[in-house]
């Protein structure tokens, strides 16, 4: 009778062992598809903005801007983050009137890529720091996916005239 302590003893400890394990498994692949869905928000928002800027280039501004708008639009995931930075450096040199709907179509879609890519940032950070411990790579949790990758483009906010009220 005194052995079946021991027996239940351990029996618990590989219990709690084997719980631990299946709650980290668990969370790594909860943040892994987090941050892949975070990625897929992140994309369709520089869409909506690249498509915004190429309307209010076609109607208000010069080629520039529209040759921008369009290499961001038509960009391989490769070359995206550079595409994504020219357009942002076009977009600044450009002065935006938010009384104007393309250009505040434009700004609200460059606030909305801002918290989409903040949102996107901790999301990887959190899944990578998830995926870097000594345990989850020692039992090689998450190798079905590869690992998820920041975003760095320049931060997309537009500097609305002080002048004239925001939309």
């Amino acid at each position: 009778m005194p052995h079946m302590w021991w027996v239940v003893a351990a029996s618990v400890v590989v219990g709690l062992v084997a719980a631990y394990l299946i709650w980290t498994a668990g969370r790594v692949e909860r943040l892994q598809g987090r941050a892949e869905l975070a990625a897929r928000a992140l994309d369709a928002h520089l869409l909506r903005r690249a498509a915004a800027a190429a309307v209010l280039a076609e109607r208000r501004f010069g080629v520039e801007l529209y040759a921008a708008a369009r290499i961001a639009l038509d960009a391989s995931p490769d070359e995206r983050e550079a595409a994504e930075n020219d357009l942002t450096r076009q977009l600044r040199g450009v002065q935006l009137d938010p009384g104007d709907p393309d250009c505040a179509a434009v700004i609200a879609a460059s606030r909305r890529l801002a918290l989409s890519r903040q949102v996107h940032t901790d999301l990887v950070r959190d899944a990578r720091s998830a995926r870097s411990r000594p345990l989850v790579r020692l039992m090689r949790m998450g190798r079905g996916r590869e690992w998820p990758r920041y975003f760095d483009i320049d931060d997309p906010t537009l500097v609305v005239p002080a002048d004239v009220p925001a939309a």
